[in-house]
């Protein structure tokens, strides 16, 4: 069984498929044979040398390794381009954005490529070793806190000095998900006083036992998916948590927005009145940039200053922390390997009956297979 690890394409991805420790556990438990792109590693902080170490042979010839291998493991979407060198057969496992990627998932079912997509992996309890979404909001969270307090011109925590008192940052986070979450915890950590938002009145504990302050807005029913996402909200709702947000964001000295649809544009819920009615010197962090973005001026892969307040809309929050950020998505990888690589058997044995794969196969033997997919590109019968 081959598994290869390509060098991520995209000029802002810093992370990495696969670790040295990911590969370990693959050459040394299910004997696979391994191949890894050469420097796939370096902007994560892991050598080539580390990789030959673990068992893993490196080559720079990138066309032969996607042609050679059985199982290719990366973080990005494939480029079209490349789709053809991949042979039939192999699986891909991969985010994939299906939802807004038809031509792309099209290519890769012509060319009878088996397709996992990670951020299908159903949220249940089997899977959360897998759950390669909620590793990554993690850290983006966290990551969020970090670069916010980078770009402010203040000291996060109270100080008492002979020179005077300084009081805490006040930070206002919107979506208390896996990366709200952590938004919060992290800005605790540093002394900040932290008020948080969310569209789910089931989250309200969660929140305070962090010890922020729950904000409550009344926008009548909303609620949350099977799968714990929070769900859409009308146009008047939206109106509404927008007018009574302003008074919140223009109180705070960072405000930090998580908030996604999943499988949708994400919501826009700062306009810019509300950024112009915010102190010069506040920081804005747009965690949903690269969906359409939570805050109307932001921009994917840019700091935007907008009349003293700054509005970062970083691509890839995880990779600033990418070392991190990589062994999450690593062990997420080599978690799902293994949870269908039975003892004896040469490779894994993705069963089409399992909920797993059920829930993350997007195509298959040719054929896009996803029960949801398939009824948003218009495949059903």
């Amino acid at each position: 069984m081959v598994i290869a690890v390509p060098k991520e394409r995209e000029n802002w991805e810093n992370r990495v498929a696969l670790t040295p420790e990911g590969v370990k556990k693959l050459v040394g438990t299910k004997s696979a044979r391994v191949l890894i792109e050469e420097s796939a590693g370096a902007a994560s902080g892991f050598s080539d040398r580390e990789y030959s170490a673990a068992g893993a042979e490196i080559t720079a010839e990138r066309k032969a390794l996607l042609k050679e291998a059985d199982i290719l493991l990366r973080l990005g979407k494939p480029p079209a381009a490349e789709i053809p060198d991949v042979k039939s057969g192999a699986f891909h496992i991969s985010f994939l954005d299906p939802y807004n990627e038809q031509d792309l998932v099209q290519k890769i079912a012509k060319q009878k490529i088996n397709a996992f997509s990670m951020e299908m992996i159903p949220r249940s309890t089997r899977a959360q070793k897998m759950d390669a979404l909620s590793s990554q909001a993690s850290l983006a969270g966290y990551a969020a806190v970090i670069e916010a307090a980078r770009e402010i011109k203040m000291a996060f925590p109270m100080m008492m000095t002979p020179a005077g008192t300084i009081s805490p940052v006040r930070v206002f986070v919107i979506g208390a998900g896996v990366a709200g979450l952590q938004a919060i915890a992290t800005a605790k950590r540093l002394g900040a006083r932290v008020e948080a938002y969310d569209t789910r009145p089931v989250v309200e504990e969660q929140v305070v036992s962090l010890g922020a302050k729950f904000i409550k807005i009344d926008l009548g029913e909303t609620g949350q998916t099977r799968d714990g996402y929070a769900r859409e909200l009308t146009q008047e709702q939206l109106e509404k948590q927008r007018e009574l947000m302003q008074d919140r964001c223009i109180a705070a000295d960072v405000v930090i927005s998580t908030a996604k649809l999943f499988g949708r544009p994400a919501p826009l819920l700062i306009p810019r009145a509300t950024v112009e009615a915010m102190r010069p010197g506040s920081v804005l962090v747009d965690l949903a940039v690269d969906t359409g973005g939570n805050v109307e001026l932001s921009s994917p892969g840019e700091i935007v200053d907008h009349k003293g307040v700054k509005i970062l809309g970083l691509r890839n929050f995880p990779g600033q922390v990418a070392k991190h950020a990589s062994q999450m998505y690593s062990n997420n990888l080599v978690n799902l390997l293994l949870e269908f690589w039975k003892d004896g058997n040469p490779g894994p044995d993705f069963n089409p009956e399992d909920e797993i794969v059920q829930g993350a196969l997007i195509t298959r033997d040719g054929s896009i297979v996803h029960p949801g997919i398939r009824k948003i590109y218009g495949l059903e019968e």
